[in-house]
C-alpha cells in the first residue's frame, strides 16, 4: 500500500522533509543555547568537596566574560567587576540624558573604549547633574578601565528616550542604538567606571525597571526555540498526512472506488 513512497516524487519529498526537520531542530537547539546563555542557566555538577561561602569575584578581563561582540551578557556576569584596556574614542563621545542618580536628574557621559581586539566597550565615565553640558575630556593614550558590567537599556527602562535627541546624545545604551553611530562593533552591555574624573559621579550598579534587561531577550530566544521545534513537528505531520491520504486513495482505486473529492496536492 505504501509502495508509492519509493517513487522518485515521494523519495524527493521525503528527503526534503527530513532535511527541513534537521535544519529546524538544529536552529531550535541553537536558540535554546542562546536562551540558556542569556538567562545564565548552568548545568548542575556533582562535587565531592564541601561547599564554602562565596567570596566577591575579583575583577576579570572583559574578554573573559564577553569573548567577542556577538557574545551575550548573562545574568551571572551582570554587575561583575571587569577590566578593559584600550584607547578612548573622544570623537564619538555621547551624552545620555534623563538619568537619575541619588534622586537627582542628570546625564551619563559615555565614551567608547577601543580595545586591541577591535570592538569597543561602552564605558560610562560618570554622571553629572543637570542638563547635558561639557563633560571633562577623556584621557588620551592607552588606558585600563575598571568597572561593573551593566545590562543593555531597553525602551521600558526608566529614563530611556526612544529618539528625537540632538546630535551627540543617546537615548538608550545598547549595541542596537550604537550601530549607526559608531564605525565599529561594540560589546554587549556597558561598563560603569569605578574611577571617575573630577566633576562626575560614579554610576551605581543598578537594574533597569522591570528586570535586569536580560529577561526579555532570554524569553525571546525561548520563543524562537519553540517556534523552530514546532516547524519541525509541522513538517513531519504534513508528510505523514499526505502519505496517509495517498495510501488511502491508492487502496480505494484498487477496490474500484472513486473518491468523491479531489485533493489538489495529490493531482
Amino acid at each position: 500500500m505504501y509502495r508509492f513512497l519509493l517513487t522518485p516524487r515521494w523519495l524527493g519529498s521525503t528527503v526534503l522533509s527530513i532535511a527541513a526537520i534537521v535544519v529546524c531542530v538544529w536552529l531550535g537547539t541553537w536558540q535554546l543555547s542562546r536562551f540558556e546563555a542569556a538567562a545564565g542557566v548552568s548545568h548542575p555538577q556533582h562535587h565531592t568537596q564541601a561547599s564554602t561561602p562565596a567570596r566577591p569575584a575579583a575583577a576579570s578581563p572583559l574578554e573573559a566574560l564577553l569573548p567577542g561582540p556577538t557574545a551575550q551578557l548573562t545574568t551571572g556576569a551582570l554587575g561583575r567587576e571587569v577590566t578593559a584596556t584600550g584607547t578612548y574614542d573622544a570623537a564619538h563621545q555621547l551624552l545620555v540624558p534623563n538619568r537619575t542618580v541619588n534622586g537627582k536628574q542628570g546625564y551619563y557621559v559615555l565614551t567608547p573604549l577601543r580595545t586591541a581586539a577591535g570592538p569597543a566597550v561602552s564605558v560610562v565615565r560618570g554622571w553629572a547633574e543637570g542638563n547635558p553640558g561639557t563633560p571633562p575630556p577623556a584621557p588620551t593614550g592607552q588606558v585600563t578601565v575598571t568597572g561593573r558590567l551593566q545590562a543593555d537599556e531597553t525602551a521600558d527602562t526608566s529614563g530611556a528616550v526612544a529618539g528625537g535627541l540632538p546630535d551627540g546624545q543617546l537615548g538608550m545604551i545598547s549595541p542596537a542604538t550604537l550601530v549607526n553611530l559608531l564605525p565599529y562593533p561594540t560589546y554587549d552591555g556597558w561598563v560603569a567606571a569605578d574611577t571617575v574624573p573630577a566633576g562626575l559621579t560614579a554610576v551605581p550598579t543598578t537594574q533597569p525597571d522591570g528586570g535586569n534587561g536580560l529577561t526579555a531577550r532570554a524569553f525571546q530566544n525561548l520563543g524562537y526555540t519553540l517556534q523552530w521545534f514546532a516547524f519541525a513537528g509541522f513538517v513531519g505531520f504534513m508528510w505523514f498526512r499526505l502519505a496517509r491520504r495517498e495510501a488511502e486513495a491508492a487502496q480505494d482505486r484498487a477496490l474500484g472506488l472513486t473518491p468523491s473529492w479531489t485533493d489538489p496536492v495529490l493531482d
